[in-house]
């Protein structure tokens, strides 16, 4: 078999979704795993659909996460340009247009949107699928050569046959046999002078040399008809892989059109990058064993797009949080600090140790977006009720809570500043264990609340009494003792 090419040719027409990123990110393993190669290419021929700057969003992604492409725009490559619109300025798409047409396998179509609009709805008054009906295939040669002269705007059409069948293998779904009476002549080359999505992709693809064909079902009722191109050229078929869609739920795939996230939009939410590429590789694929934390090159290593699978998947934001937290972990702390740095900026803004703060968090969030929400209490005691105070598995109540926070004031206020770290006040707290006649458990229970306001905190009451210093926690037990004594 000659080198294995695959190829990702997304449409700049906005943000990179995880559709698109699984489909680059199975290419880029198949070529991978056989050591072949990886092009990007930029499919650019619906000029009206462009968006600014997502090319940029594009080469962003892909080196974001890894999927460093062999050939294409930015980097050139033995058989460039790799965006549509410049292969199309060398009227690449018109001239194989016109070696079809020299053969018959596809016609100038000169009829107006009027009259293929009054078509179709003739075609669905008599409940058919609409099919244009081949009017223009019967020109004769002088009557084209003349409505080319006058300027007559035209589309070239693929002149597919009406009986027999076509049928084509994928690697997903097997073999797939069509009538040819359900193929539509489709526009290979637009009014505007322009190839279509369909036509582009054919002549790109073997022009390039590419082997392998990862994309969407949505695609496996068009296979025929691209087929029949290779057929009518002579050229050699690729290996067909149709993916099916990733869901949102049981009913609605993910898409952009609904709001749903991009990668981008999940990297801003909290998620790191190398657990959204781990977790979108198993949407829809699993390796043979049950492990699910894959590197990009364990992933190279591992994967046999054989098992990718012909359900659909769904995707779980839970599982995501899930895996991103697995991620967290195993970050250094100084990596994981770094990355929580701007977190704690839109919150905190007094000069205490976020680096502590970090050591007790690392291990206890999913997401990176989650630590606004669970560090706010360093910067201010929330307001909070005494109830908090209460628990039955720490046999804490209101009463023994005031007990421990006036004991404990009076014994925090005697230790040094340089003394003031979690190791050296939870030894000095505990001692009133035996004094009150209460387990650790009561005492520190009562203290946590006093010193966050909060039920669930990164680390236990003297990691926080430490972050917060000596000031700022006495502060907190005397308003604690003040609202206990209140009720």
């Amino acid at each position: 078999m000659s080198k294995i090419r695959t190829r990702f040719a997304p449409s700049p027409t906005g943000y990179m979704h995880v559709g698109n990123l699984r489909t680059a990110l199975y290419a880029y393993l198949i070529s991978k795993h056989e050591n072949g190669d990886f092009i990007l290419r930029i499919e650019d021929t619906d000029q009206e659909r462009l968006v600014e700057d997502s090319i940029d969003i594009i080469y962003n992604t892909l080196k974001d996460t890894g999927l460093k492409h062999d050939e294409g725009p930015d980097i050139g490559g033995p058989v460039g340009p790799y965006v549509q619109s410049q292969r199309n300025a060398q009227n690449i798409y018109m001239e194989y247009a016109k070696k079809l047409v020299e053969t018959g396998k596809a016609y100038y179509c000169f009829c107006t949107p009027e009259e293929l609009s009054a078509e179709k709805k003739k075609q669905e008054a008599t409940k058919k699928v609409y099919r244009y009906n081949k009017k223009c295939l019967h020109l004769s040669k002088e009557e084209i050569e003349q409505k080319l002269k006058d300027g007559v705007p035209f589309v070239i059409r693929q002149n597919n046959p009406t009986e027999g069948t076509t049928s084509f293998d994928d690697i997903i779904y097997g073999r797939i046999t069509v009538d040819n009476s359900e193929l539509e002549d489709m526009v290979l080359i637009k009014s505007d002078g322009y190839p279509t999505y369909n036509f582009a992709n054919v002549v790109d693809d073997h022009l390039m040399g590419i082997t392998h064909v990862v994309r969407g079902n949505e695609y496996l009722s068009s296979t025929p008809k691209y087929n029949r191109l290779y057929d009518d050229f002579g050229w050699e078929k690729p290996v067909y892989i149709h993916c099916s869609p990733i869901m949102k739920d049981e009913q609605n795939k993910l898409s952009k059109r609904n709001g749903d996230a991009s990668f981008g939009d999940l990297v801003s939410q909290g998620y790191l990058k190398e657990a959204i590429l781990n977790y979108i590789a198993l949407l829809g694929w699993s390796p043979s064993n049950n492990q699910e934390l894959f590197s990009l090159d364990e992933l190279v290593k591992i994967f046999d797009y054989k098992r990718i699978n012909k359900s659909s998947a769904i995707f779980n934001k839970d599982k995501l949080a899930w895996m991103n937290g697995e991620y967290i972990k195993k970050l250094s702390l100084d990596e994981f600090h770094q990355m929580a740095i701007p977190y704690y900026k839109n919150v905190i803004t007094k000069e205490i140790n976020l680096v502590k703060i970090s050591e007790l968090l690392q291990s206890r969030i999913n997401v990176l977006s989650e630590i606004t929400e669970v560090v706010g209490f360093f910067e201010n005691l929330p307001e909070y009720t005494n109830s908090l105070y209460i628990n039955k598995k720490s046999k804490c109540n209101e009463e023994n809570a005031l007990v421990i926070l006036r004991s404990s004031l009076e014994l925090m206020k005697e230790i040094k500043e340089e003394n003031w770290i979690e190791t050296y006040l939870f030894e000095t707290l505990s001692s009133l264990s035996e004094k009150l006649e209460l387990k650790n458990n009561t005492i520190f229970w009562a203290l946590r609340i006093a010193v966050s306001g909060k039920m669930i905190t990164p680390g236990g009451a003297m990691d926080i009494a430490e972050i917060l210093g000596k000031d700022e926690t006495l502060r907190r037990i005397n308003r604690g003792i003040e609202k206990l004594s209140e009720s």
